[in-house]
């Protein structure tokens, strides 16, 4: 497995993001039966002044968020509520974090904040293998996954 960091916000050093994204990551392919060591992902570390710019560029909503992603491929299952396809091998796709959303919002919720980035890196990864949360079948399936991961790894259910 093959992830990428790429640190612009130096509050992530602290946090250490690329060992939380590489856990997170490896947990959710062998979740899914994928062999992690067949994929490569690119995480971004940034603060919420650069998210709230590709928050915008892509998705037309000028505010900070807690994490995107863009898979390098469409993987969506054709059906709602419906695993997509597996992908084979290769690149997975892009994933930006921002530092300051996740730290308020773990405080908010009352968790470690390193709890919360690996929350938000198993979501991000999700979305990359084409799973998504637009209807409330499909967010049934990706938030169960989620609280079924996070379990491998020992933290508690997120919602």
């Amino acid at each position: 497995m093959t992830v990428d960091v790429v640190i612009e916000a130096p509050d992530w050093e602290t946090l250490k993001l690329e060992q939380l994204a590489a856990r997170a990551e490896t947990a959710t392919l062998r979740h899914l039966g994928l062999d992690p060591d067949d994929f490569e992902t690119a995480v971004l570390g940034c603060d919420d002044a650069r998210i709230a710019v590709l928050n915008a560029d892509f998705r037309d909503k000028p505010t900070p968020t807690n994490v995107l992603s863009w898979p390098s491929e469409e993987r969506a299952s054709e059906f709602a509520g419906e695993r997509p396809d597996p992908p084979e091998a290769g690149e997975l796709g892009d994933i930006a974090i921002a530092v300051e959303t996740c730290r308020r919002e773990a405080a908010e919720a009352g968790r470690p904040v390193e709890d919360h980035v690996t929350h938000l890196v198993v979501h991000g990864v999700l979305h990359l293998l084409g799973f998504d949360h637009i209807d409330d079948a499909d967010a049934e399936l990706m938030e169960s996954l989620e609280v079924e991961i996070l379990a491998t790894l020992g933290l508690p259910d997120p919602y």
